[in-house]
């Protein structure tokens, strides 16, 4: 098969680069539901603007490429050693051409392989059936949505819910809790496979494998394709919208399998994946190595809607709901005057000096000076995809990461060095929001995945330090020009993120009564 590892690679980049096309289509829906004049709008038009530059740039939809995950099905006899080791060649050259991000990190020294190999790093599952051709299907699912997936084991207390039991209903209420816990911080509005039984490692491998269904697919299972309808009414109903900001849109797909289970263990495992559901998959001639026909359709013949609106930077707008949005344009460093001007819901242009900063920065920061001024400073919550050239260093893709994971750090740093915002996704919690307050700075949410709309606003980079902690978690001080987020966690002790929160658990306490019986 002389062809198997260049099928291969391509396989690896159509995942990265271009969404298939009942992803698009349910984009596509979820923008015909929302008002383009609210924060979820401006959202679904960010997005598709972002899956169209992705496409025509032939670069990550989004910077997080995940953990590579395949499923490949071969003939008997095949030699899977030999793809295996393709397979790994092929993840390696799409790492160092920029398709795919550098993450594969040792567990323990906390070292970046620089390559996406290391042990257990890609995943790949192999298969005997009865055909001749080869197929080879890959998921990658980035860590901000996987850090939302989630098992319970029944019987359950969930909050707001009450208790759920071993039965069907109770099974419902764990998937309705599932997305409400979820909230903006896996980039939603997502998509979720369910599984139902196994044991605790199956449980989450069924759940994964719902993953590689069609979006438009019916499941031949009356009770779960009933429990599939449910899911989609309810969840849209919870008002956590595109990128937990409120809205009509919350969940675009939902698949759930089921598996027996041992009498002692009953499990109800979720998979959340991103907005960016990026799977494709291929058929592969078992002779040559050539790709003979794509599993999913690709996504070059789904259009995407245009943005609404843009403003003459060509920056998409946001208006809260029933209220103009303020647009405001600020330069780094930033004055503690212009922050505590600004409310949740303004729109900030940013121009100017940014500074990239993930777990590995903040931790380090914690006890260490920086190696920059950061007074008046904007922390992006990044790990960009970078590749250097003969003049230096490029941004591939740079969208935000799930900012909850540094609330540990953030507000001792932002007091520490006199940070005036914090750029990321997905908001943070109550010690980050009294330091905003406290010492005058404003969390900004941008659009999670957007990565090539952020990239573009990067126009050059101007130097980065800490490279041994790997290029997603070094700090890259980037220069940047109508840098775009919206104002989510004010100096004022507003938060959008805890309003939506609180929001979403009464409607979600509201399907408390049986509903399958």
């Amino acid at each position: 098969m002389k062809s198997f590892l260049q099928s291969v690679y391509e396989l690896i980049v159509e995942t990265s680069t271009n969404l298939p096309g009942d992803v698009r289509r349910a984009i596509a829906r979820a923008q015909e539901r929302e008002d383009a004049a609210t924060r979820s709008g401006l959202s679904l038009s960010t997005i598709a603007r972002n899956i169209k530059m992705a496409e025509n740039n032939v670069s990550p939809i989004c910077q997080d490429t995940g953990m590579p995950t395949f499923i490949v099905h071969t003939p008997v006899g095949a030699n899977q050693l030999v793809m295996k080791e393709q397979i790994r060649e092929a993840i390696s050259r799409a790492t160092k051409e920029g398709k795919l991000r550098t993450n594969s990190v040792d567990s323990l020294t906390g070292s970046n392989s620089g390559d996406n190999l290391g042990p257990g790093t890609p995943v790949i599952h192999f298969e005997q059936w009865d055909k001749d051709m080869i197929e080879v299907r890959l998921v990658l699912k980035g860590g901000g949505c996987e850090n939302k997936n989630i098992q319970y084991s029944l019987p359950a207390e969930l909050e707001g819910l009450g208790k759920a039991g071993r039965d069907l209903d109770g099974i419902r209420k764990c998937i309705m809790h599932a997305v409400y816990q979820a909230q903006g911080q896996g980039c939603s509005a997502g998509f979720i496979g369910v599984g139902i039984g196994g044991d605790r490692t199956t449980g989450y491998e069924l759940a994964k494998q719902q993953l590689f269904r069609k979006v438009e697919d019916t499941n031949p299972i009356p009770e779960l394709y009933n429990l599939e309808n449910y899911v989609m009414d309810k969840a849209n109903q919870l008002g956590i919208g595109t990128m937990g900001f409120g809205g009509e849109v919350t969940l675009l797909g939902c698949k759930i399998g089921v598996m027996n289970r041992l009498p002692a263990s009953f499990f109800v495992s979720v998979a959340y994946n991103c907005w960016a559901f990026r799977r494709q998959g291929v058929l592969i001639d078992s002779t040559t190595g050539e790709i003979q026909e794509w599993v999913y359709e690709r996504g070059t013949e789904v259009e995407m809607q245009e943005p609404a609106a843009a403003d003459a930077n060509g920056q998409a707008r946001a208006a809260d709901t029933g209220n103009e949005s303020r647009q405001i344009v600020l330069t780094t460093p930033i004055t503690e005057e212009a922050i505590r001007s600004l409310c949740v819901g303004d729109v900030v242009i940013i121009n100017g000096e940014m500074h990239t900063g993930r777990d590995a920065l903040h931790k380090h920061l914690m006890d260490h000076d920086a190696p920059v001024d950061l007074n008046g400073a904007v922390i992006y919550h990044c790990g960009p995809v970078m590749l250097k050239d003969e003049e230096g260093w490029h941004v591939k893709a740079a969208g935000p990461t799930t900012s909850i994971r540094e609330e540990p750090y953030q507000g001792d740093i932002i007091k520490k060095f006199g940070i005036r915002a914090v750029i990321g996704k997905g908001g943070m919690g109550a010690k980050t929001l009294a330091a905003l307050g406290e010492h005058g700075a404003v969390y900004l949410n941008a659009i999670g995945g957007a990565a090539q709309y952020y990239a573009e606003c990067i126009k050059k980079v101007n130097g980065v330090d800490f490279m041994e902690f790997g290029i997603p978690e070094a700090m890259w001080h980037l220069q940047v020009e109508g840098f775009a987020a919206i104002v989510t966690m004010d100096a004022h002790g507003n938060s959008l993120h805890a309003d939506v929160d609180r929001g979403s658990f009464e409607k979600l306490a509201q399907l408390k009564e049986p509903v399958f019986v």
